[in-house]
């Protein structure tokens, strides 16, 4: 598939003339789409120019675009797309949710303007970590299953990653807290989070680390303090480092 590479690593812009899968036309039922996204496991998200957001990729077990339930029980909480059509046919999964009015946190005008696009993201994962009530949420995304997961893919993950430190806060994370899945409104406020099929309970600092790496990949370097500060938290260098290295294991 042809791209261009975006400073993020896991995430980046398709080219326009990237072909339009089958699947994908059946879904937009005569609607023009367009490609924005395509990510490291071979997801790609189109446009409709009807409102919606069109998403298809491989069966995933670390994280799934089948992530309906997670939508929906997330959506009394916090902002989030709404779930119109979800499937799979055992190889391949597809999600279709109704846009949400606001831009992501990397699209041009705020990758220009890095202050307020990493502020509100920080300020953005706080609020979420405060809405979802841990205590009522039915997904995991413990070390020990994300361990699972990645071995069940066939990745070793190092011993040194098998003994995580010590819980300071169990939240419901986000699973994938960085800066594409931040919707910003037109003042450069939080708006809402997209892309939640990771979503699951796990110390904060798991989201909390990824969301500042992200900020060097999609904003150069020097700005993870800044991501810290809007989330009311001061930097844990042990934490961070060992959940960045879990993700770029995993």
């Amino acid at each position: 598939m042809t791209r261009a590479t975006t400073t993020m690593d896991a995430v980046s812009i398709p080219a326009p003339d990237v072909p339009v899968p089958g699947r994908v036309r059946a879904l937009a039922r005569g609607a023009a789409v367009s490609p924005v996204w395509v990510n490291g496991i071979g997801g790609v998200t189109f446009r409709a120019d009807d409102g919606r957001y069109i998403k298809v990729g491989p069966l995933h077990r670390e994280t799934s675009m089948s992530a309906a339930e997670r939508l929906r029980w997330a959506a009394p909480y916090t902002a989030v797309p709404d779930v119109l059509e979800v499937g799979d046919d055992g190889d391949e999964e597809w999600l279709v949710t109704r846009a949400v009015p606001g831009l992501s946190a990397v699209d041009p005008r705020w990758i220009a303007e890095p202050e307020v696009a990493v502020r509100a993201m920080g300020a953005g994962l706080r609020a979420l970590h405060d809405a979802l009530p841990v205590a009522d949420c039915p997904f995991d995304w413990s070390v020990r299953t994300r361990i699972g997961n990645a071995a069940a893919r066939g990745i070793h993950v190092p011993g040194a990653l098998r003994s995580p430190p010590p819980i300071d806060a169990l939240v419901v994370c986000h699973g994938d807290a960085c800066a594409p899945n931040t919707l910003l409104d037109a003042e450069g406020r939080p708006l809402a989070h997209i892309d939640l099929g990771a979503l699951g309970v796990a110390d904060r600092w798991a989201d909390i680390a990824v969301a500042a790496m992200s900020t060097t990949w999609n904003y150069g370097p020097g700005w993870e303090h800044a991501l810290l500060d809007a989330y009311g938290i001061a930097a844990d260098e042990p934490r961070m480092a060992y959940y960045r290295d879990l993700w770029n294991a995993t």
